[in-house]
């Protein structure tokens, strides 16, 4: 392998239970490929990653029962049949949850009048809000974001936080989630990393912002990425 074709050298960082990890960097800084390697979707990387203890390699099987993953999302084609009902099932991983569960669920990511719905004729918001009760669905103890808030309208991103605040702090569920909404991330995250092909700064949300320097740093690295696919 090339320098050139090395996406992520190394970034290594602990995130403890309960965090709300902000990832962020620019289009092409690694951020989506460091979230398929925690998925164990790609595994072509020198090290190693652990989660809750266990290395991802070896015992990937375990770990995936306690992690939902919401993907970057498109809008789901308008045809697609089934509905938020039956993809909230989808999440279920074989294991049976109880239809108070999955009420509880319902209600609090906001959804209880769309069950009978198909899922897509939702709007991107209220898509988002399905495929979160989907990865809910298994209990896991961990839920990893990217972009989560690309498809959502600005007027509906508040509850959309809100709720992700809830699962946080009510719920205990450790977050990770990438945005380049740097507000946001300020926000709700209580830990900061910033990635671009490297580690730029790992560590309390407060620290990142309240230095100058980081946030130079952040927007060098977007104006980099920015003049390198100009030129393209």
């Amino acid at each position: 392998m090339n320098n050139s074709d090395i996406i992520l050298d190394n970034v290594s960082f602990e995130i403890k239970k309960g965090d709300f990890l902000g990832i962020i960097g620019p289009n092409g800084a690694g951020k989506t490929t460091l979230f398929k390697c925690m998925l164990g979707l790609n595994k072509d990387y020198s090290g190693e990653i652990k989660i809750f203890n266990k290395e991802i390699k070896k015992e990937s099987k375990e770990i995936y029962k306690k992690i939902g993953y919401i993907p970057q999302s498109n809008n789901l084609d308008t045809r697609f049949p089934a509905t938020v009902k039956e993809v909230i099932h989808l999440g279920s991983i074989g294991k049976k949850t109880s239809r108070e569960k999955i009420n509880e669920l319902v209600k609090l990511t906001g959804i209880s009048e769309y069950m009978d719905k198909r899922i897509g004729d939702l709007s991107g918001g209220q898509q988002q809000r399905v495929m979160i009760t989907k990865a809910l669905i298994h209990e896991p103890e961990l839920l990893i974001l990217d972009e989560p808030a690309t498809a959502i309208d600005t007027n509906i991103l508040r509850v959309f936080y809100k709720l992700l605040t809830k699962l946080n702090k009510e719920k205990k569920i450790t977050i990770i989630w990438s945005s380049h909404d740097l507000d946001a991330v300020n926000l709700l995250s209580n830990k900061i990393a910033c990635i671009y092909k490297k580690l730029l700064f790992h560590g309390r949300s407060e620290e990142f912002f309240s230095d100058e320097n980081n946030l130079k740093k952040f927007s060098e690295s977007s104006m980099h990425i920015h003049i390198k696919n100009h030129h393209h």
